[in-house]
């Protein structure tokens, strides 16, 4: 982290990743947690330690836009589900800069026109900054190719597959009614392509912008894996011949062919009808194609059943570690590109 004073933290909303961030702002060495929003009724009035699972402290939670605007505070990790313009002006305009896993700020040209110049006037208003960060769109797609292509000089390609494993996580209403596990190939919801690519193709963007590499396009593919035989998982049954495995495929295209590509491998199970994909355990794999050609292969010493546990921490903790940077950072919507390093400090 920048500086060396402390920074006072509103934790905006403890949903799966947000609890996560609550616990660490609680425990950082550096960070004072001054308030907390929740969405649900059984949350409010309650400390927010006991929430986070540790002792209380002192810090209750409320689900009141109007007091959290008026606290004296640094930052907020902002978690909610959605993206509330409204809210976030408020909180910018009030001085608060913001550091969000939200994927809506990851390439500011690519934001809808009006939505930018709102939240660009609060961040005039307030003096303050905005930075969408995470794991997986943030980490694996600008903080860690920006320095795999500092090695080059030309480019042919780079690729970044992301390979997750669902199996043991208990949550039907995401594998199936959202994901579209267990459906047949025929029924997968083309809405989630949109939304996969409209999350890494800012993100991408934003990597090209800052290597000065041209993109014509940005295309979106997404291919279905069914599963062989019936597979029992954690949240319930994937029946032979319903979607056990998707591949979604995210390129930035230049005379035709990718030059920057996200694909994002996500399934149930390997017992599909497409052997050529190779799935392996979760994790990424990071390969830059040119004149220096390098692969980084990244996966979890972690037990399947320790996933549920380990995996919020992977969104969680990079945007925690980014409360400093952004605080110190010039007013405005940042990005990684534009931004020192996030540094963490343990």
């Amino acid at each position: 982290m920048t500086g060396k004073r402390r920074y006072r933290v509103i934790q905006w909303a403890t949903g799966n990743v947000g609890s996560r961030a609550l616990r660490t702002v609680i425990e950082h060495p550096a960070l004072d947690l001054v308030g907390l929003w929740v969405s649900s009724d059984d949350k409010r009035g309650k400390d927010a330690g006991d929430l986070a699972g540790l002792a209380p402290c002192g810090v209750i939670a409320t689900g009141s836009i109007d007091d959290l605007v008026a606290m004296d505070a640094d930052c907020v990790l902002y978690m909610r589900q959605g993206t509330d313009i409204d809210e976030l002006c408020r909180l910018l305009a009030s001085g608060k800069n913001v550091v969000t896993t939200r994927g809506d700020f990851h390439h500011p040209p690519s934001m809808d026109a009006a939505m930018r110049d709102r939240i660009e006037a609060a961040c005039r208003t307030g003096n303050s900054s905005i930075y969408s960060t995470g794991s997986s769109p943030g980490f694996v797609t600008e903080a860690l190719p920006i320095p795999l292509l500092s090695l080059s000089r030309r480019l042919d390609c780079l690729t970044i597959d992301e390979y997750g494993d669902v199996s043991s996580r208990n949550s039907p209403d995401l594998l199936f009614n959202i994901m579209g596990f267990g459906r047949a190939p025929s029924a997968f919801d083309p809405r989630q392509l949109e939304h996969v690519k409209s999350d890494f193709a800012g993100s991408l963007a934003q990597l090209a912008d800052a290597a000065g590499i041209v993109i014509d396009s940005w295309d979106v593919v997404g291919e279905m894996g069914a599963a062989t035989r019936d597979i029992v998982i954690a949240a319930g049954i994937i029946p032979a011949g319903t979607v056990a495995a998707q591949r979604i495929t995210v390129s930035g295209m230049r005379n035709g062919k990718p030059v920057l590509r996200f694909r994002a491998n996500w399934y149930c199970s390997r017992e599909i009808d497409q052997p050529d994909w190779r799935l392996r355990e979760s994790g990424w794999r990071v390969r830059v194609e040119g004149d220096t050609p390098v692969e980084v292969d990244i996966r979890f010493p972690v037990a399947p059943e320790d996933y549920a546990a380990f995996t919020p921490g992977l969104t969680a903790h990079r945007a925690v570690n980014a409360v400093a940077a952004v605080c110190d950072a010039l007013p405005g919507i940042r990005t990684t590109a534009d931004m020192p390093q996030v540094i963490a400090q343990l």
